[in-house]
């Protein structure tokens, strides 16, 4: 009895070290994709996906590139502001003595920063825009339409006229 016992006891152990192994692996694997296609950037994909729709001329993927690149390199600094500006903004919850003028002067230092990024995104859109032919504006109007209503907020969600987006 007692070696039967043991016998089962030591291949439930086994088991559930493999099983513990295997799990540890496979959560190594999600935090660091394998270079290849999955790991590129998400603009990266924008890009080509837009290279197609748009039938970019080689001209017009060289300008678009040199225009992204600048774009990236001057939001980078302005995402990074934003994201301290909050930080410090909701850091102000731990203190329940919070005035309402520094809430608001917070709140006002955040929506600055948040100004200047979306006039520098429009001014990006519009330099590309003028980029291509009638056809192809059309078409990225388009492209952006939809590029803006999947990263609202709220997006996964019905629309105001009950469509799914």
């Amino acid at each position: 009895m007692k070696t039967s016992n043991t016998k089962i006891l030591t291949i439930a152990v086994v088991l559930l070290l493999l099983v513990n192994i295997a799990m540890i692996i496979i959560m190594l694997n999600g935090k660091h994709p394998h270079p290849g296609k999955d790991s590129r950037r998400k603009e990266d994909i924008v890009f080509e996906m837009m290279q197609k729709k748009l039938n970019m001329t080689a001209e017009q993927k060289a300008a678009h590139q040199k225009f992204r690149d600048e774009y990236f390199t001057a939001i980078r600094p302005l995402f990074d502001s934003v994201t301290a500006a909050k930080q410090a903004f909701f850091g102000l919850a731990k203190d329940p003595d919070t005035s309402d003028s520094i809430l608001n002067v917070g709140a006002r230092h955040i929506a600055e920063k948040q100004i200047a990024l979306e006039k520098l995104t429009f001014e990006h859109i519009r330099r590309v825009r003028a980029l291509y032919n009638s056809d192809q504006q059309l078409k990225y109007d388009s492209i952006i339409y939809k590029m803006f209503q999947r990263s609202s907020p709220g997006s996964r969600r019905k629309d105001s006229t009950n469509k799914n987006n």
